[in-house]
């Protein structure tokens, strides 16, 4: 049924990575980072990448179509109205969320959570690694470029006045996204930008500005500019962070990450991109539907999304969190109780700039002659569409031609997920 919807301690900078530990540090870490901080306020993109490539279809349920419950017959959610508490929730009559994600059904009902089902690549490859570089650089099949698309979306957003901490990954290492020229940081705990173990912090940096830092050329700046962005974050550590409006993180490592990325904004530090990575969705045996190893993600993420959004408060009118994912997985599924590689999944927009409450894009169905290769959701939006609108109508960077190369963008086209 075709259906059109409104539907360790470690820093890296620049893709550069050195382990904080003791008094060592190494100077591919001294890059050249932006030139000065700036107190005005920007909007900020949070991009979260489920990495594994969530069901989508689990995630936000077509509960509409029968042969999603015919070839999901021990993993499929239950529809909205049936009894217990494994149902989906109801959306719109036709989509709903799995009930693991209650916690942001007050986002979607107060339109700040949209969703854009069947997205994904138009590159119909099933690797994991080439479909999350083609998603991280933006140019599906072009896998050699160099510069991620948010890394070109600093490139064409030069600031004078901008942060030193423009950019930030929470991660072991720098994403394909953020790697390019434009300056960025990646560590996995903002509340651990520090040198060394506790109490040894100053002495290391000492020990770092005498080999690098009176040096008069381009790494002795580096150096300056490094140790300033560490300066920034170590300013908001002095305090034990408190969340605010009862909000309630997940004790887990996105909902520590979030909260990290929560008090930097509103710490006024200049922050506008946060890159975060979730894993644990390839789900090939043992999925579960309503219960079950997918559920355990889903609730863990909608808890730490639904925790930033309360926490934010006021601060979140400029903020704007996208999820992606590389492909979603089959719709009919496997031997092992799992579901395989597929194609088209959902991803969620949340944010106060987002027109939401609404499962957007056209739905292509999920009969036999409507699959892709026989077998998957389709991909009726491509995920540049998605994050070109982002990009604009968000970040108010209009150059998509240079963001997302070879990608024909007109604001005709624009789902409207941004108000």
């Amino acid at each position: 049924m075709a259906r059109t919807t409104t539907l360790s301690r470690r820093l890296v900078l620049k893709g550069g990575a050195v382990a904080a530990v003791g008094f060592g540090i190494g100077p591919r870490f001294l890059l050249r980072t932006a030139a000065a901080a700036s107190a005005s306020r920007r909007r900020v993109l949070v991009a979260l990448f489920q990495r594994g490539a969530v069901d989508g279809l689990n995630m936000v349920v077509p509960h509409g179509e029968r042969r999603y419950y015919d070839l999901r017959p021990t993993i499929a959610i239950p529809q909205p109205g049936r009894a217990g508490n494994g149902a989906a929730i109801d959306l719109d009559g036709f989509f709903g969320l799995h009930p693991a994600m209650a916690s942001l059904a007050p986002a979607f009902a107060a339109g700040e959570l949209a969703i854009v089902h069947a997205c994904g690549s138009p590159e119909p490859t099933r690797s994991h690694f080439d479909a999350q570089d083609d998603m991280e650089i933006g140019e599906p099949g072009e896998r050699s470029a160099r510069d991620g698309w948010l890394n070109r979306h600093l490139q064409t957003m030069l600031d004078p006045h901008a942060s030193t901490v423009r950019a930030v990954a929470l991660a072991s290492q720098m994403p394909r996204t953020l790697q390019g020229p434009a300056p960025a940081l990646a560590t996995t705990s903002l509340a651990e930008v520090a040198f060394g173990p506790p109490g040894q912090g100053a002495l290391a940096r000492r020990a770092v500005e005498r080999m690098y830092g009176t040096r008069d050329d381009v790494l002795g700046t580096a150096t300056r500019d490094a140790l300033a962005s560490l300066d920034v974050f170590a300013s908001l550590d002095q305090t034990p962070y408190v969340p605010a409006n009862g909000a309630r993180y997940p004790a887990s490592d996105l909902g520590a990450q979030l909260r990290d990325v929560a008090r930097a904004i509103k710490g006024d530090v200049g922050l506008e991109i946060a890159f975060l990575n979730t894993g644990g969705w390839d789900t090939h045996a043992l999925e579960g539907g309503a219960e079950g190893q997918l559920a355990t993600r889903l609730r863990d993420v909608a808890d730490a999304l639904a925790a930033f959004r309360v926490d934010l408060g006021e601060h979140m009118a400029g903020v704007c969190v996208l999820t992606m994912s590389e492909f979603g997985r089959t719709l009919a599924e496997n031997g092992s109780a799992g579901t395989d590689h597929g194609r088209g999944t959902a991803m969620m927009v949340l944010g106060g700039t987002v027109h939401g409450g609404r499962v957007l894009g056209t739905w292509p169905g999920l009969d036999p002659a409507q699959l892709a290769d026989g077998r998957d959701l389709a991909v009726a939006t491509d995920f540049r569409t998605l994050f070109a609108e982002v990009l604009v109508h968000h970040l108010g960077n209009a150059d998509v031609a240079t963001v997302f190369p070879g990608f024909a963008w007109q604001d005709a086209q624009r789902l409207g997920v941004i108000a």
